[in-house]
């Protein structure tokens, strides 16, 4: 396998999957990366059973894309693809949050501290 890529930024769009006559499945998708004044508009594919890796996501959810760069010929014209095989959300919210397996009584200072931490829990300001 060639190398592996890595890109961040946020769902632009989800495109529908496709099925071909050959039962070939494929879906496209496209993440915004800031870039300076001028934000990119970068669309990936994935296919098969990586089809799946977009359900659960929305539009502008932050993400992590990683992809190998794909390339090939059809009648002397050159095509050029982003194929996509692992998709993270970095929302921070429970699915894209490995739970930790800490107890109440052993988590280090912040763990613990959402919705349901009681009346006394702090206001915590920091934004990751």
């Amino acid at each position: 396998m060639g190398k592996s890529f890595e890109i961040e930024g946020r769902l632009k769009v989800i495109y529908d999957i496709q099925t071909f006559n050959s039962g070939f499945t494929k879906r496209e998708f496209v993440v915004e990366v800031e870039d300076g004044n001028y934000p990119q508009m970068i669309k990936f594919e994935c296919v098969k059973d990586k089809t799946a890796l977009t359900d659960g996501m929305q539009v502008d959810d932050p993400v992590k894309v990683t992809f190998d760069i794909r390339g090939n010929e059809y009648k002397e014209r050159f095509y050029v693809n982003l194929n996509a095989w692992k998709l993270e959300g970095l929302g921070g919210g429970a699915a894209a949050t490995p739970d930790p397996g800490y107890g109440d009584e052993d988590a280090p200072p912040g763990i613990g501290d959402g919705p349901d931490a009681g009346p006394d829990a702090e206001e915590d300001d920091i934004p990751f």
